[in-house]
């Protein structure tokens, strides 16, 4: 594997050939770029990759989609910064922040309290960031064995089910089109377009949703042209927290994911960006929370942008944030984003949890988890029950849900378990955690 190239001025990248041309399977690494014009395109479509995901956050959760726009731009600025453009990468609105934020405003707490919990989430992240970047990564396969690290992805969007199932029934028929249209483009189209499924998929219903008069579009007309996105602080209100707190290790599940990922498409060793990576995106969630954006991490919409095209040029990432900003700064945009009714997020979310509660189970998949091994199957067993049947309890005013309780179940029996186990003699022990 090749290393990343030490530059004095990191914004400088050397033109890949003619800057033109690219032969079929050439790269262009992360320190070269395309002609600047080809390099805005390139940009806008790693835009439009994340558009359709990082959109449904805010409009599932009740932020406003231009304030998390503006903070997915200045934290992938963020992120690009602090890992000295060698490491390319969007951020866009995580999904791991869907179910804590829904409970939150459930209980009426409000968005200024759900923002804090994205604040101090944000901060632990960052916190680990520092600890991987000087201790190295190793402890989090630890504490994290895939086993762990699956069930805690999984149940993130297992938990939230129900809610699916709410906004399915406010429109059965525009949800049906809206599922139909995501599924029928991803196996009709190749390349690029296929790829884009899912924001497609909302245009159609979308349209479908007009056609039978379930748009509102009273807001629209009022909004501005051009003005600033809405800011908010957040809200103190530490009850909330152990709702918050289990998204952080899906976090650092994702951007590991991430830097493994770029590592091994870009052929470049990446370790050493372990921790910068965590560092930037917690510092960027951080950012989100205090401001009023939902919180971000790494994108596999734009992983797969890089891999159709082969260009993973930094300089690109650039020009995705710099789009993003320019249409965060576009409160009639905003106002058409909020517009999507009930039975298309219905739709497209049947899907989308779904895919995110699978990417736990592929990360077993992958691992080669043995699940003849009675440990790692009770324990991913009660975890997988407690988020789907969304168990919840209040102590002393501090509430948990399904996340939370399934999150503390499987890292408490896991561990201890197995420590039983191998002091009993039941469990080997040297016994791996993975085959």
């Amino acid at each position: 594997m090749s290393e990343p190239k030490a530059k004095g001025n990191i914004f400088t990248w050397q033109l890949h050939g003619d800057g033109k041309t690219l032969a079929p399977g050439e790269v262009v690494e992360p320190d070269e770029r395309l002609t600047w014009a080809r390099t805005a395109g390139i940009g806008a479509q790693h835009v439009i990759a994340m558009f359709g995901a990082t959109f449904l956050v805010p409009i599932l959760t009740g932020f406003d989609p231009s304030t998390t726009l503006f903070f997915t731009a200045m934290s992938t600025a963020l992120f690009l910064l602090i890992n000295r453009n060698v490491l390319p990468s969007y951020l866009g609105s995580s999904f791991g922040f869907i179910a804590p934020i829904t409970a939150v405003t459930s209980a009426h707490k409000g968005i200024a309290v759900a923002s804090f919990g994205i604040m101090v989430t944000g901060l632990l992240l960052a916190l680990i960031g520092v600890l991987v970047h000087y201790a190295g990564a190793k402890w989090i396969d630890i504490i994290m064995p895939p086993v762990v690290n699956g069930a805690i992805v999984a149940i993130i969007g297992f938990n939230l089910a129900p809610s699916v199932w709410n906004n399915f029934q406010a429109a059965p028929d525009t949800a049906i089109v809206t599922l139909l249209a995501v599924l029928l483009i991803a196996v009709l189209f190749k390349g690029l377009l296929g790829r884009l499924n899912i924001l497609l998929g909302v245009i159609v219903g979308y349209a479908y949703a007009c056609f039978r008069g379930q748009v509102d579009f009273s807001a629209i007309g009022e909004a501005a042209w051009v003005g600033l996105p809405h800011f908010h602080t957040p809200q103190v209100d530490f009850t909330i927290l152990p709702m918050f707190l289990p998204v952080v290790l899906v976090l650092v599940a994702e951007n590991v994911g991430h830097v493994k990922s770029v590592a091994q498409m870009t052929g470049r060793d990446y370790d050493d960006q372990m921790g910068t990576a965590l560092l930037a995106d917690g510092l960027g969630t951080t950012l989100a929370g205090f401001g009023g954006g939902s919180g971000t991490t790494t994108y596999g919409e734009n992983i797969g942008v890089m891999a159709a095209t082969k260009v993973y040029s930094t300089a690109a990432y650039w020009c995705a944030a710099g789009f993003a900003l320019i249409l965060s700064l576009c409160p009639k945009f905003g106002a058409i984003i909020n517009t999507i009714p009930a039975g298309v997020l219905g739709g497209v979310t049947t899907l989308l949890y779904g895919m995110i509660g699978m990417i736990g189970i592929r990360i077993w998949v992958e691992n080669k988890v043995n699940f003849d091994k009675p440990l790692n199957i009770m324990v991913a067993a009660i975890t997988m029950i407690i988020a789907i049947g969304q168990f919840a309890f209040t102590v002393n005013g501090i509430s948990f849900n399904g996340i939370a309780i399934g999150t503390i179940v499987i890292l408490v029996a896991y561990h201890g378990l197995k420590a039983i186990g191998k002091a009993t003699g039941t469990i080997e022990k040297n016994d791996p955690d993975i085959l």
